[in-house]
Order: structure tokens, then C-alpha cells, then sequence
């Protein structure tokens, strides 16, 4: 069984930057893609960024491009995300999840683990 911990959520302003942490543990050896999904108030959990085990293969939305940027230490089997040139409308709760196939995918049913979720808060 997979845990996932996340960290590193806040309070910002816009324009700043977070640095958001995630660390698995437990079965880590079954993990292929990492992931991270937000979910506003009112409204769906929608995907973020993911990245494959050996950092190939690595995805955006389209409203997070070229503001996010997720990394992968399979030396500790931790995710980041590194979020720069942060907006109001970036403010949610932020879920690192996890999946044991290859592929990146954006369904959030597709993964299989997920950590609690942090809060990050974007003021204007």
C-alpha cells in the first residue's frame, strides 16, 4: 500500500512562487507515473502535471504551461512542483496521485493512490 504525504502549500500573492513536496512510501517500486491534480471550491478535481518514472515522458495543462514545473527523485520517490508566476485562479487544494501503469494520463480515476491534499491560496 502506497502513502503519499504532501507539503509545502500556502499563502502567496500573485506572481509569487510555491514549491510544493510530495513523498511516497510503502510498494514505491510499483510507481510508474506521478501526478499532481487541484481541485478549486465548487468545482472538479482537474489534472495539473504528471511525469513518468525516468522523467521521458512529461505533461501540462494548459493552464498551468510554462508557469509549473514538476521533477521527479526516484532516489526518495518524491514528486514536485515547482509553481512560479502564481494567479488567483490557481488557488485549490493540490493531490499528488500516483499510478502503477506507464502512461501519463489526466483521468483522475486512472490513478491509484493520492495523498490528502494541500491548501495553496493565491492572493490578488
Amino acid at each position: 500500500q502506497v502513502q503519499l504525504v504532501e507539503s509545502g502549500g500556502g499563502l502567496v500573492q500573485a506572481g509569487g512562487s510555491l514549491r510544493l513536496s510530495c513523498a511516497a512510501s510503502g510498494g514505491t517500486f510499483t510507481i510508474r507515473v506521478m501526478g499532481w491534480f487541484r481541485q478549486a471550491p465548487g468545482k472538479e478535481r482537474e489534472f495539473v502535471a504528471a511525469i513518468t518514472r525516468y522523467s521521458r515522458n512529461i505533461r501540462y495543462s494548459d493552464s498551468v504551461k510554462g508557469r509549473f514545473t514538476i521533477a521527479r527523485a526516484n532516489a526518495n520517490d518524491t514528486v514536485y512542483l515547482q509553481m512560479n508566476s502564481l494567479k488567483p485562479e490557481d488557488t485549490a487544494i493540490y493531490y499528488c496521485a500516483v499510478q502503477r501503469g506507464w502512461a501519463v494520463t489526466e483521468t483522475p480515476s486512472e490513478y491509484d493512490y493520492w495523498g490528502q491534499g494541500t491548501q495553496v491560496t493565491v492572493s490578488s
